[in-house]
């Protein structure tokens, strides 16, 4: 890893702009040059730009502690961070003397310059059904089940996988997708032992988690670590299928479901209805799904079954 010295420069190239009358992003790429010292992160750049150079430059942040999720932006074209994004590191990355390129979430609408407008998140966080168990106020559960949601606990809510999602970022579909972000919160909800309300239905139709088709690029970006494709959304999937598509638990409605979802999207993506070739497409779609959530369950029998074994060494 390259270690930065005293006194080296370094240039930025952020984004400074607005939106325009229609509420598009407008603005361009200016480059800032600064002295780097040992030890920085992207975001002390930024700060030093602002001392220094463009006192005017929008940023958001608090903590400067990875904790508080506020100054996420992508550097070089990768959602991150500027708090927890060493200098050094970037500077490995990065061509010689080639700028490093800061810029906003792409997901999200523009407030100014680096700063975003992420109220979306509000309004859907207010659509979730809170958690609903037992009154009286002493529960008690198992530890492995304890750690199996203290891990959508970490969660610090800078959107960077949101802002990943293609869902979001290239078809804008945040009505229709409450993205992995509120993926992890639902699976925090699904999974709590003591929770007995039912939001299967809402996280089919309403959270469209069908939409996910598992790039698993959420988890890869995500700063606190969460395994948000395995441990939240796959398992979440799974629930969906056996609610609505398990033919032994609920065969009329799976038979319903085949007809309106999976035949009806092969058909009209490839053709008619009658031509038997779509027919065939959709059952090879369908069998395709069930090995693998097949798979993935068979990976998460697995890791609830190391958890006990822990637990039984404890």
């Amino acid at each position: 890893m390259r270690k930065s010295s005293m006194n080296e420069k370094v240039t930025f190239r952020v984004f400074r702009g607005e939106p325009d009358e229609d509420g598009d992003p407008f603005g361009e790429l200016v480059d800032y040059t600064v002295d780097l010292d040992e030890g920085m992160v992207v975001l002390d750049v930024i700060h030093r730009i602002q001392a220094e150079h463009a006192p005017d430059l929008s940023c958001r942040w608090n903590c400067k502690a990875g904790k508080c999720g506020s100054c996420s932006a992508e550097v070089n074209g990768k959602p991150r961070l500027m708090c927890m994004t060493r200098m050094d590191d970037i500077l490995d990355e990065t061509p010689k003397d080639q700028p490093i390129l800061v810029k906003p979430m792409q997901a999200f609408p523009l407030t100014k310059d680096l700063v975003t407008d992420t109220s979306w998140a509000y309004e859907t966080d207010k659509k979730i059904s809170p958690i609903n168990g037992p009154e009286v106020p002493d529960w008690t559960f198992y530890q492995q089940e304890a750690d199996r949601l203290q891990e959508f606990r970490s969660c610090i809510e800078c959107m960077l996988c949101v802002n990943t999602c293609h869902v979001m970022r290239e078809h804008k579909m945040f009505e229709e997708f409450a993205g992995p972000r509120f993926f992890v919160r639902l699976a925090s909800l699904e999974m709590h032992p003591l929770d007995t309300e039912n939001r299967i239905p809402e996280i089919k139709e309403d959270f469209g988690i069908g939409y996910c088709n598992i790039t698993r690029c959420c988890t890869e970006v995500c700063p606190a670590g969460i395994q948000i494709t395995d441990n939240a959304i796959i398992p979440l999937k799974e629930r969906v299928v056996t609610d609505y598509y398990d033919p032994i638990l609920n065969p009329i409605g799976t038979m319903k479901e085949l007809a309106s979802g999976v035949f009806s999207v092969v058909t009209e993506k490839f053709g008619r209805k009658s031509d038997p070739g779509n027919l065939t497409m959709a059952k090879d779609a369908l069998a395709n799904e069930k090995d693998r959530m097949a798979e993935a369950s068979k990976i998460e029998r697995e890791r609830t079954e190391r958890a006990r074994q822990r637990n039984r060494s404890k």
